[in-house]
């Protein structure tokens, strides 16, 4: 389509008695006849005119697919405009019509010996654009000898159609040696030829990541940046990508790439600039931080990308998001240049919230002062969703520099003053983080928080406020009555709200219990009974267990003493922040997301890393060397993102994790980190040997400090011993035994015998060893013998393809049936189906050719390396969103757990986890599909119900439903 439009454009660049507006008015009747009379004519001028009208009735949208014999009787012309005409019909409608475009394949290879080089790359250009399998092997020698041209427009010209050929058919391509050429070509004297072959190999190797077609070694890098100077803009970006894929050997290599690319920085072209900021950004890591170079670098970095933000909003919106992630790897780079992130008046929302957030990382104590100064004068704006913001970088700023703290605190009380209901609201909910950051410090605030109380009507808010009261209900003498005041619409509130609200009433009531025992037994009560959110359920019975039975230890694990906040809350992880760095200038860095991440089919798409850094002692560690580092050294606790139930259960009010010494003492409480998922302690996640949770939890039926008993309504269970407590959720030793084999369903009849006169195909999928089969029985119910049989695949969602022929070496008699295994492979090409498994077949023999569908079950496609680690599984499963969680109900079942698990494991569906509560045992697995789509189950099997549920949590939820069917089949069979 681009090709087209550039076509049109170069069009209109040729003069004309009339201006080419008029061929897109008329709308006569009978206009089809009359074009193709005109075609017919014998007039040149005639004829010209006659293919302008059909092009732009083609361009409109009207069907002039019937004149393609007549048009393409056109291509016998020696003018360049007719016939660049021409080809743009043939390239619209040769798919339409394959069997017509080979009338002008003689035409196209006439065209490529030219003596005008411009027709000659026309010709090639246009064959690479006409996508049809027929029209394929004819392209093969004029394309060789195009590659080959004298003349430089033509060589490039043919090296962008050999990636085109490659995508139409990559093992013709491979046949042919036209990768080898390719190769070549990067050494070619014209540069625009090298940039257009490091392009071809680049989308050819995105394709195919493991073939390792552009061999970057030094000689070649060596000649990409000879050619990096002299080639167009679009050669440049696809240049230094190219470049941005290679590894240095040493420090002076690096420095020396970088020398040669810094001049980039200063090229009109914003992705130009980009390119080269993240070549020198991947380099520079490379770099010992006490060279000269490396400092003269870091000043060289900052003038382009301010002047980027000189540019249309949109473009600068792109330069801000990319700046947000250099920011987060150098901060030095943009530190001297905190005044071109202020905010203008006329700036759009979205730029507007990035440099907002651009001068939140790149405040110091150097000029924190301006930026408050700038942050006040933006809360008073008229924009909700930019006040808020600025409100919330108030408290961001305090919490990053301690210096300024007292100033922000003192410029959010001025803003909650204003009485304007979303300003007060933020900053309560600021004030809070600021709180956890400076305990002691600035509660003095509080009771003008308290009087804003009625006027807070959003779950954050509230959230806040009732944590403040919870936490602080000492210095609060009516504490109590605020919060029963929350308690009276208890089920109208958020998840979000009604949580902190049962954990403030428990500190509440482990501070004061005498004055407010009903309060909590009434906050316990709604909580476990007569809601059913399962989070707020748990939270309850943790509560009233811990208080029934050693209310010293309830005490210890409610008001223990919190881990202080992190400065930076927001920032991108690590691993992450460098494969997005490795992408500065694409839509990842953009989205701030992986390219598989968005990328349908990105079965392609490597994962990217800066390379080690040299000589610098405060070197960002890898994963391997910081988990090398030591066990013991426990990660930074963060704040919950806002709104991660999940993350608002695990991380607040509870104790951080032990390094060291010995298990907890039973009356030391559940200590958790902000990684333990599923409810056990970190030390059960590392399969330390630890006392379950308070002893024996079966406490007395008569509750301590002054409780009642407990209400009827509470399952008899409760007070039973919980499965040797929490630390055996990864216990995996009860009764697991050795995993059963593979699940296959039975054969099926995919194609009836009077459908495909007289051949029958059933059969089914089986995973064996490994390797995906499709096993088949072949039945003869005709009359004549078949032979010759192969078989195809159209694109489907997950890629499937035959990896072989179909071996059927013996003719197939009338009434005889024959078995066919055929392995698959799943590097095919891709696109989504509906229904998602669905495989539309094409079977062919002497007789005719067949099409069928069928549909494969999902579990084909889990492999065996689909076991997560634990810490892995739990981070995953809190990362991925609660919107991608689906549940579902297995009928009629009537296996044990030990045995369900035994059965899924021999279908590659690995149990992480197990753990029993309440007679009902819970099963955590993984399982990984062939496109590296991770799935993550829990399965409960409650002992004598026949029905299991289970819960997937999957990055790409529409796989859901065909797992949980896959599933139901395993466990059924």
């Amino acid at each position: 389509m681009q090709e087209w439009a550039n076509q049109l454009c170069e069009n209109r660049q040729f003069g004309s008695k009339m201006t080419d507006s008029k061929y897109f008015t008329t709308t006569k009747k009978g206009e089809i006849f009359e074009l193709k009379a005109e075609l017919n004519s014998d007039k040149k001028e005639k004829k010209k005119e006659a293919v302008k009208k059909v092009i732009a009735s083609m361009t409109v949208g009207k069907d002039v697919s019937a004149l393609f014999p007549d048009v393409v009787n056109c291509m016998q012309t020696d003018n360049l405009e007719l016939k660049k005409l021409v080809y743009l019909y043939l390239m619209n409608y040769a798919k339409s019509q394959p069997d017509m475009a080979i009338m002008a394949v003689n035409t196209f290879v006439k065209d490529c010996e030219d003596p005008n080089p411009l027709i000659r790359a026309l010709a090639v250009r246009t064959m690479g654009c006409i996508r049809v399998d027929k029209i394929t092997e004819y392209l093969c020698e004029p394309l060789r000898k195009c590659l080959k041209d004298e003349d430089p427009y033509v060589r490039k010209t043919a090296a962008v159609c050999v990636a085109k050929l490659h995508d139409i058919n990559a093992q013709l391509v491979e046949d042919q040696g036209f990768l080898d050429t390719l190769k070549d070509l990067i050494s070619d004297s014209n540069p625009m030829v090298v940039a257009n072959a490091v392009a071809a190999l680049s989308e050819i190797a995105e394709s195919h990541p493991n073939s390792n077609l552009l061999d970057l070694n030094p000689q070649t890098i060596n000649k990409l940046l000879t050619a990096l100077n002299e080639c167009t803009e679009w050669g440049q970006i696809f240049i230094l990508d190219c470049l941005a894929n290679y590894t240095p050997r040493d420090d002076r290599e690096s420095q020396s790439i970088c020398e040669r690319v810094t001049p980039r920085l200063s090229h009109a072209n914003s992705a130009v600039v980009l390119s080269a900021v993240k070549v020198l950004m991947k380099f520079m890591e490379m770099l010992p931080k006490d060279l000269d170079y490396y400092g003269t670098l870091l000043k060289k970095l900052a003038p382009p990308l301010v002047t980027l933000l000189s540019a249309e909003p949109e473009l600068q919106y792109v330069a801000l998001r990319n700046i947000n992630l250099i920011v987060q790897r150098r901060p030095e780079i943009l530190k001297h240049e905190m005044k071109v992130f202020f905010v203008k008046y006329n700036d759009p929302i979205y730029v507007k919230l990035e440099k907002l957030d651009i001068m939140i990382r790149l405040a110091s104590q150097a000029n924190i002062a301006q930026v408050l100064a700038e942050l006040k004068e933006y809360a008073t704006e008229v924009d909700v969703d930019f006040v808020r913001k600025a409100v919330r970088a108030i408290g961001r700023c305090a919490i990053k520099v301690e210096q300024s703290a007292e100033r922000c605190v003192s410029t959010l009380l001025d803003l909650i003053q204003t009485k304007v209901n979303y300003v007060v609201q933020e900053a309560i909910v600021v004030i809070k983080d600021i709180f956890r950051k400076y305990p002691n410090k600035y509660e003095s605030v509080i009771a003008t928080l308290c009087e804003n109380l009625d006027s807070l009507d959003e779950p954050e808010a509230r959230a806040a406020m009732i944590w403040i009261v919870g936490e602080y209900a000492e210095r609060i003498d009516n504490a109590d009555e605020l919060l029963e005041s929350f308690l009276e619409g208890f089920h109208d509130e958020s998840t979000q709200v009604q949580l902190q609200l049962l954990t403030a009433i428990v500190k509440l009531f482990l501070k004061k219990p005498t004055e407010t025992q009903e309060l909590v037994q009434q906050v316990l009560s709604l909580a476990t009974q007569d809601s059913d959110n399962p989070d707020l359920r748990d939270r309850g019975y943790i509560y009233w267990r811990l208080l029934s039975t050693d209310p010293v230890a309830a005490k210890e694990v409610v008001l223990a003493e919190k881990p202080l906040i992190s400065e930076e809350t927001d920032l991108i992880e690590p691993t992450l922040l460098e494969e997005l760095i490795c992408h500065i200038g694409t839509l990842a860095s953009v989205y701030h997301k992986p390219p598989s991440a968005f990328v349908e089919g990105s079965r392609g798409v490597q994962h990217k890393r800066l390379p080690g850094s040299a000589g610098s002692g405060d070197s960002v560690d890898s994963p391997d060397t910081a988990s090398a580092a030591g066990v013991s050294e426990a990660p930074p606790a963060v704040i919950p993102s806002q709104g991660d139930l999940l993350g608002d259960l695990l991380n607040l009010d509870l104790t951080p994790p032990t390094a060291t010494g010995p298990p907890p003492a039973p009356s030391s409480g559940l200590q958790m980190g902000a990684m333990d998922l599923l409810g056990g302690g970190l030390d059960s996640l590392m399969g330390d040997e630890s006392e379950p949770l308070g002893g024996d939890l079966g406490g007395s039926p008569a509750l301590g400090a002054g409780f009642g008993a407990p209400p009827a309504a509470m399952p008899a269970s409760f007070n039973a011993p919980v499965s040797g407590g929490l630390d055996d959720l990864f216990d995996l030793g009860g009764g697991v035994g050795m995993p059963m084999g593979s699940y296959s369903p039975p054969k099926t009849v995919w194609l009836p015998a009077m459908k495909a006169k007289g051949l029958e195909i059933s059969g089914t999928f089986a995973r064996r060893a490994g390797v995906i089969q499709m096993e088949m029985t072949l039945t003869n119910k005709a009359m004549s013998v078949m032979t010759d049989f192969a078989i195809q695949f159209n694109r489907n969602s997950f890629g499937l393809a035959p990896a072989g022929p179909l071996q059927i070496l013996t003719p197939l008699s009338p009434n005889q049936s024959i078995e066919a295994a055929l392995p698959l492979s799943t590097v095919g090409p891709v696109m989504k189906m509906e229904p998602l498994t669905n495989l539309q077949v094409a079977v062919k023999n002497n007789i005719d050719v067949f099409y069928f569908s069928c549909q494969y079950p999902i579990s084909m496609l889990f492999v065996e390396d689909g076991k997560m680690e634990r810490q892995v599984f739990l981070a995953t499963w809190k990362d991925i969103p609660n919107d991608n969680e689906s549940q579902f109900q297995i009928k009629d079942c009537h296996l044990n757990s030990d045995a369900a698990s035994n059965k899924l494991q021999g279908s590659n569906v690995f149990t992480i986890a197990k753990r029993t509560v309440e007679g009902q045992d819970m099963l955590y697995q993984s399982m990984k599909l062939t496109n590296g789509i991770w799935v993550l189950a829990e399965l409960r099997v409650q002992t004598g119900n026949p029905n299991y549920t289970v819960s997937l949590k999957c990055r790409a939820p529409e796989v859901s439903q065909c797992v949980f069917q896959s599933y139901e089949a395993m466990l059924k069979n």
